[in-house]
């Protein structure tokens, strides 16, 4: 159909699709056929009830409660039937990986943590292979079977949540992902050459990138890649570029969202978002055995040191610990109840409650609708996060990565790095910072233990995001805007362009994605597909609760990040 999203659309009653459900022919599925071979007798029986209490002549309280309650009954069960067939009846889309896994017998491009390796950190083969069969087949008792390193410690990060199903939005194994850069790349070697970046500029202010010598340095050799970052990048990186997201309003203002600056109404509490955070200069993991106990799985025992006087996110050093300990939806949330605070004018142009003198939306289009609506996106995401992960890709980490370029370095083994990083400014700074390649890690535990693409907690910020544009006025300009000063102390006035609601929830959903990268547990790539995961998601969500609402309501509007404007009314999701 022509201006609907992707994957996203009304279905007409007949399409042909390839899919079978229990027996029916998936080309001739109508509501005759539903009804007769997939509903339940239970529920058909209700049809026939209700066409009986229609035709009663009785006129008495208790039968006309029955005929509402029946009439009820057809209503919730029309709008999920109407929901699941829109699902049902799109084309399964066909997931494909970059090749990796296959094209090297030594999986030198696949996630292995926790599984027994070689002393180059190369995972044993028989037990990838036995992994790779577990994970493969879905059986929940071969996931007690895992083969894992003599001296794992930690334990893989729910492989089953890709096989978990859900009652509404889009199904998880239904998210489109391109598969990301292999790993011989020249977008592999600049994704990783950014990485070394952040890691040599953990600490130096968002605000001094224009002026910091060793920014400047960033700048010319991630402009002499062959292949741009992104889209948004182009050849010539600047301090009003470096390391930011794609999106029109993670490049507009501060570095750093206001919705990680202002304070946050909390109830009978007002919370400030200056926090502690890990004293400057450390870094994990640039050591060669600390580094291979770390694939095997084992606990570090190394620890942060943190500041006791509390700061504002200035720098990486912060950012990248705020994503170390958040949980899916707390920045939204955060996000969700400044916005509250802003008034009826922040809320969406659409909310059906604007301009009412006799009502408020509050369990519908206020703040229980959207605070409940940001956690469940958050799960759903989560789920499309683990299925591209565990099912289609198993990709590397980056800190798996830079062990092979210190492998290949050092003479133990030769890989197929791209020359680009072998040669850049960025890795040579590290190794002679610290006597290796390997990647400097924010954690001293390293990565998580589940593969690196998409980053989930980007997908949380897609989905998030797509909630928060739906439901608020994305053209709201942000009163007294704030950035942190260089050192954190206190937050300044900004007296650059003018902020709206729309840039700053997309500048926040990139700096909790990219957050990551910052931390050295993911690629650009990671954080950038997971991002357009989670909102494919979101409007899943957002598409199936729209049929829900007594309200007469227009529909959501809302700016996808690729700058695609979208409504979505009674299950439909159009172009404008």
């Amino acid at each position: 159909m022509e201006g609907v999203s992707r994957g996203a659309g009304l279905v007409p009653d007949q399409q042909k699709t390839g899919i079978n459900c229990n027996g029916v022919d998936a080309g001739l599925i109508t509501r005759r056929t539903v009804l007769s071979k997939t509903v339940p007798a239970a529920i058909v029986g209700i049809s026939a009830m209700a066409e009986i209490a229609g035709s009663s002549t009785a006129g008495s309280a208790a039968e006309g409660n029955s005929k509402g309650a029946i009439r009820r009954q057809q209503m919730a069960y029309q709008i999920r039937r109407d929901c699941a067939r829109r699902y049902l009846l799109e084309t399964p889309i066909n997931h494909r990986s970059n090749g990796d896994e296959n094209r090297y017998k030594d999986k030198r491009a696949s996630f292995s943590k926790t599984l027994p390796h070689n002393d180059i950190g190369e995972v044993d083969s028989k037990a990838y292979s036995a992994w790779l069969s577990i994970v493969s087949s879905g059986d929940a008792v071969g996931f007690e079977h895992v083969p894992r390193a003599a001296e794992a410690e930690v334990e893989l990060n729910d492989p089953q949540a890709c096989y978990a199903f859900d009652l509404v939005g889009t199904d998880s194994h239904a998210t489109h992902l391109d598969p990301p850069p292999a790993f011989a790349s020249a977008r592999m070697a600049v994704e990783m050459a950014e990485l070394y970046w952040q890691a040599l500029l953990a600490d130096v202010p968002f605000s001094r990138y224009d002026s910091d010598p060793l920014a400047s340095a960033a700048f010319t050799d991630l402009s002499a890649f062959s292949e741009p970052l992104g889209p948004g990048s182009g050849r010539n990186i600047t301090g009003e570029t470096l390391f930011r997201g794609e999106t029109a309003g993670a490049r507009t203002g501060p570095y750093i969202s206001q919705f990680l600056l202002l304070q946050i109404p909390y109830g009978i509490a007002t919370i400030e978002q200056r926090y502690r955070f890990p004293s400057r200069g450390q870094s994990f993991l640039t050591k060669y055995p600390d580094w291979i106990a770390c694939q095997n799985g084992k606990r570090s025992a190394a620890q942060l040191l943190f500041d006791a006087q509390p700061r504002f996110i200035c720098s990486n050093r912060e950012l990248a610990e705020y994503v170390h300990q958040d949980f899916s939806f707390q920045a939204y949330m955060n996000a969700a109840l400044i916005m509250l605070k802003f008034g009826g004018d922040a809320l969406s142009p659409a909310n059906p409650y604007r301009g009412s003198t006799s009502q408020f939306g509050d369990i519908t289009f206020g703040s229980k609708n959207i605070l409940s609506m940001l956690a469940q996106a958050a799960l759903l995401a989560q789920k499309g996060a683990y299925f591209h992960k565990w099912l289609v890709h198993r990709r590397l980490r980056p800190e798996c990565f830079g062990g092979r370029v210190e492998t290949h370095l050092n003479g133990r083994k030769s890989y197929d790095i791209h020359p680009e990083l072998l040669s850049c400014d960025g890795l040579a700074r590290v190794k002679a910072a610290h006597g290796t390649a390997l990647l400097p890690a924010a954690y001293p535990e390293g990565c998580p233990t589940h593969p690196s693409y998409p980053a989930a907690h980007a997908c949380n910020a897609g989905a998030c995001a797509t909630i928060l544009k739906a439901f608020f006025n994305q053209n709201f300009v942000i009163p007294s805007p704030v950035q942190a000063a260089a050192d954190g102390s206190a937050l300044e006035v900004w007296a650059g362009p003018m902020l709206t609601l729309g840039g700053e929830i997309e500048k926040l959903a990139e700096n909790i994605g990219l957050a990551r990268d910052a931390a050295s547990v993911h690629f650009r790539s990671d954080s950038v597909g997971g991002l357009r995961v989670g909102e494919e998601q979101a409007i899943g969500l957002l598409s199936d609760y729209s049929r829900t609402y007594n309200e007469r309501f227009d529909g959501f509007f809302l700016t996808k990040f690729d700058g695609t404007r979208i409504k979505i009314a009674n299950g439909a999701i159009r172009r404008v």
